[in-house]
Parts: structure tokens; sequence; C-alpha cells
């Protein structure tokens, strides 16, 4: 089987994307942070702080611990999309992008003439050669190709930070036999117990697995696309419906009064109103959870009649808060979720609405709104316009 595709995994991104903006962070251990909060987490970390043990997900006061000298700063998001656009450009200039994926992560598809191991390597330096020189030096892109999209994502983590592997036909299955478990994508913790209480302890055993077998552990055809990928196949992409869209955010000190930290709510929640209408989608329900610094959770739910206005969502929010418990205690974390979501295109209003429903003039009003909103959002940044 020939090669089709290949990948790109920009080696811990946001890390790398503060060492290139900030000189003073080259070379050293790094730690990117939502907030500048000791009960934060990193959701990024250089190469320097991995050495450490140090990773995505680990609290800000533990890496203090395992690096004291590590400088923690605070994502500049909309800087990192800024940057994303700089490297999707630079990979263009070499090889057609199919698809971004994530912003550090995008795959090509290798044209029938490109498809000779020598000529896909010099592709794969070329990209490599691009960022370097017209975007920065400070950034690494990890490349990988294979028969199949699954595997190609596969190579480009395997040789991580800066790497460059094909996987090909003939390398299989025994390419991946020295991976963990957790390592192949789309087996996660609860994925890696299930394939356990079916004896498929490690790589080696998951490769050699039936598809009966692989079809039984995971419960459906996920099974099935697993295995055919494991052996180079091209598998077409499984049509995937989003379920819901949800922001969260640990309160800094500063925050954690109700005051302070209900304004945050309303944010999250225009936030996720913001990414609906980009979708194209509705929602009919509004999730909050609160946790309380004392220790403690509530949560609870308003179902809607299906909507995409950023009004209606934060009376929805604000409606929940007052049914909130504890009303004078500080909070901790606040967490939104907009769920049970439809696209636009195939939702069917109710015959019979309940209470007075705004007129189609009103209507139109509040989408010129959103969508004016949206587009002053969308040119200047999250922080130019938000709801008072």
């Amino acid at each position: 089987m020939s090669l089709t595709a290949l990948f790109v995994d920009f080696d811990a991104y946001f890390a790398s994307a503060e060492q290139h903006m900030q000189p003073c962070l080259r070379g050293v251990p790094v730690g990117v942070a939502p907030i500048l909060a000791e009960t934060s987490c990193c959701i990024a970390a250089s190469y320097e702080a991995k050495a450490h043990g140090i990773k995505t997900g680990t609290r800000v006061s533990d890496a203090r611990v395992l690096c004291p000298d590590i400088r923690i700063v605070e994502a500049q998001p909309a800087k990192y999309v800024e940057l994303h656009h700089q490297l999707v450009a630079a990979v263009e200039s070499c090889i057609h992008v199919e698809a971004v994926l994530s912003i550090d992560e995008m795959w090509c598809w290798l044209p029938y003439n490109l498809r000779e191991p020598e000529t896909v390597k010099k592709i794969g330096r070329n990209i490599k050669r691009a960022i370097h020189d017209q975007v920065s030096p400070w950034i690494n892109g990890s490349v990988g190709a294979a028969p199949n999209k699954w595997l190609a994502k596969m190579a480009s983590k395997m040789r991580k930070p800066d790497g460059l592997l094909i996987i090909n036909h003939d390398d299989l299955p025994e390419i991946l036999y020295d991976l963990e478990l957790r390592d192949m994508h789309g087996v996660g913790r609860g994925m890696e117990l299930r394939l356990h209480a079916h004896g498929i302890h490690d790589v080696r055993t998951l490769c050699n697995a039936t598809r009966q077998q692989l079809h039984t552990a995971w419960g459906g055809i996920e099974g099935d696309r697993l295995w055919f990928q494991l052996r180079g196949k091209e598998v077409p992409e499984a049509a995937t419906m989003r379920r819901s869209i949800g922001h969260s955010h640990v309160l800094p000190p500063e925050k954690r009064h109700p005051d302070g930290a209900l304004p945050v709510l309303h944010k999250l929640t225009q936030k996720a109103a913001q990414r609906l209408r980009s979708h194209g989608m509705l929602t009919r329900s509004y999730y909050l959870s609160l946790s309380y610094l004392r220790g403690g959770k509530w949560k609870d739910e308003i179902m809607l009649e299906a909507t995409d206005d950023s009004l209606v969502l934060a009376r929805a929010a604000g409606h929940l808060w007052k049914q909130r418990p504890h009303h004078a205690e500080h909070l901790l974390k606040v967490s939104m979720v907009l769920g049970r979501l439809a696209h636009t295109g195939n939702y069917t209003p109710p015959l019979f609405s309940e209470g007075a429903s705004p007129s189609q003039k009103s209507e139109k009003k509040l989408h010129d709104l959103n969508t004016s909103m949206d587009k002053l959002v969308q040119k200047f940044g999250r922080q130019s316009i938000y709801l008072g």
C-alpha cells in the first residue's frame, strides 16, 4: 500500500509559542497556565519542563515543586491563533493542507505522484525548513507519513520532538510494538481498562487481535475501524455530531467572591454562544456547575426552546445563578455547558410555543446584534465586546 497521508504535529505548541515571543524564556523550563494562580494547571509545558516530569494537567503549585526554576506564564490564545495561521501558510508553501484538526495539528493528502518514500521525506524536510525560515526557529513540527491518516498521526508522535518518521506498509505492525497502549490514538484511560478486561495488555497483543475481538472490546464499529487502520487500510471518516459546547474557569483569588464570579460566568456563556453560532447550531439546555472554595459542588440544568441568542443564554445563566445554595460562599470554579444541540437547518420550531413569542422584527434585531458582535470579536478578539 502506498503512502497517502502526511501529518504535522507542533511540539509543545503553546510553550514553544511563548519561547518564540519572549526571548527570555528560551532554553528554560516554561509552563503555560490559563491564569496566574497556584491552583491553576499547566495547559502546556516546554521540553525543558517536561524533563522534570511536568506535563499537561500538572497543577502549578506541583510544577514549582518538581522544578523550582520553572517560569509560569499566562496563556495568550489570540496570539497563538495568529501564529497558527502563519504555520499553516508555511506548510501550505510545501504541500496543500487538507484539513486543520486543531491549533497544533494538521494533515495533508499525498497526491499520487508524490508518494515515493524519498519524495515524502523531502516534503517533510521542506516543511521543517519552511517553519524555521518563515515563522520561527523556536517552533518545531514533528512530521509523520503513512498509508492512512491514523497511522500518519501515530508516526508524527513517535519521534518527538522535531521528528520525521515514515511508516511503510512493510513496517507494520512491528514498528508499533514498543508503544504503550495509552500512546495509541483513541485509547484513553477508560479504554485501556476495557482492553485489559479483554486480555489486551500491550500493543503487540492489540495489533494481533482479531477484528471481532476489537469490535467486542470497543463495543461497536470503532473496534473494526481500528483493526483496519492498524493494517494500513484507509477507513472513511465517521460522521460525528457535536453534542455539547462548554467552558470552565478556575477562579483567581480576586474573582472568588460571588460578585466577581458572576461576570466570569457570563463571559464563558457568551464565548460558548459565539462558538454555537459559528457551528450553525442551536442549544436546548443550559447546564451550570459550581465548585465552592471550602469544598462541595452544586449543579443544575434548565431546558430551553432551541436558541443561539446570547441574551437568552445570559438570562438562563442568571436564573440558575440565583438558584444556587450558599449565596455568600466564595467559589473556586465555574463551569457551563450548552447541551441538546441541533443544527439550525434540521430544527423544526414547536407549533405552539409557551408564553408570548417575540415579534419577527424583534427576532431580526437580536439576530443582527449577535451577528455584529460575532464579527467584531472575530476581527478584534474576544475582549473587544461582550454583553454588560
